[in-house]
């Protein structure tokens, strides 16, 4: 019985360490999208698209380009802020049951939801500032992390506590997720490429960030050290995000959006 005392104080400490958590990442996440919006500039980038308009040819006809609309760069930043703000809240107040429940049960929905659209905006707008600026091709890297969301949490759902890992959606993602940075690889570095320092700043420190979460999740499944308990690793899930967002949306403000 004293046993069972320990083990229920334990985990309500840890349900409240992570409630905490939660609500020091929401606070955090809302200001610094409010800022960012406050002092940056109004610069944007294009989506473009290009049609043939005749059957393919070995023609290249720049008058075919087309600018459909613009993104500006500040609010495509704030709002990958704002959303996490947004579901840090929802699971600190009104999910926070429905967010416990499933900890317990070592599975996250809200998590994979938020990155699936965050995650998603954080890539298109690293694309924008590569030049890969064609509506169809945006739509592909879309497509393809959100893909490799949803294998991470397909990963969850699928392995139990105590059972043997199937680790097949966490390998689908990992080969679905690198397809969007060899796109930008072959940006930074094409012919005639001469991007600015900054450029090559993000896709390195973002890269890394990318996949760490994934090594996360590997260690989590492996129980390697404290990742043992999955609250360790939902711990460190939360403060990537932040520290991921907040890189890429201060290197984004420091190189494109300061007056």
């Amino acid at each position: 019985m004293i046993r069972h005392y320990e083990a229920a104080n334990g985990e309500n400490g840890s349900m409240n360490a992570l409630r905490r958590l939660n609500v020091i990442a929401t606070v955090l996440h809302l200001v610094q999208g409010v800022v960012i919006l406050v002092i940056a500039n109004d610069f944007s980038l294009p989506v473009t698209s290009f049609f043939w308009n005749d059957a393919p040819n070995n023609r290249l006809d720049i008058t075919r380009l087309d600018r459909m609309f613009d993104v500006s760069v500040a609010w495509a930043a704030a709002l990958f802020l704002f959303l996490s703000a947004l579901f840090h809240f929802i699971v600190s107040t009104v999910g926070r049951r429905t967010y416990e429940n499933e900890i317990s049960l070592e599975q996250n929905r809200f998590r994979w939801v938020e990155y699936s659209v965050s995650s998603t905006l954080m890539i298109l707008t690293i694309c924008l500032v590569f030049g890969i600026g064609d509506v169809a091709g945006l739509i592909g890297i879309a497509g393809a992390n959100v893909a490799m969301i949803l294998f991470g949490w397909i990963m969850e759902v699928i392995n139990k506590p105590g059972r043997e890992v199937w680790w097949t959606p966490f390998w689908f993602g990992c080969i679905v997720g690198i397809l969007p940075w060899i796109g930008l690889l072959i940006y930074l570095f094409g012919p005639g490429s001469e991007m600015p320092k900054f450029v090559y700043g993000i896709f390195v420190s973002i890269f890394i960030f990318f996949n760490l979460f994934a090594l996360n999740q590997w260690l989590q499944y492996r129980k390697k050290g404290r990742w043992s308990d999955y609250v360790y690793g939902e711990k460190v899930y939360l403060w990537l995000s932040l520290i991921a967002k907040s890189a890429l949306a201060w290197q984004l403000y420091g190189n494109t959006l300061s007056a």
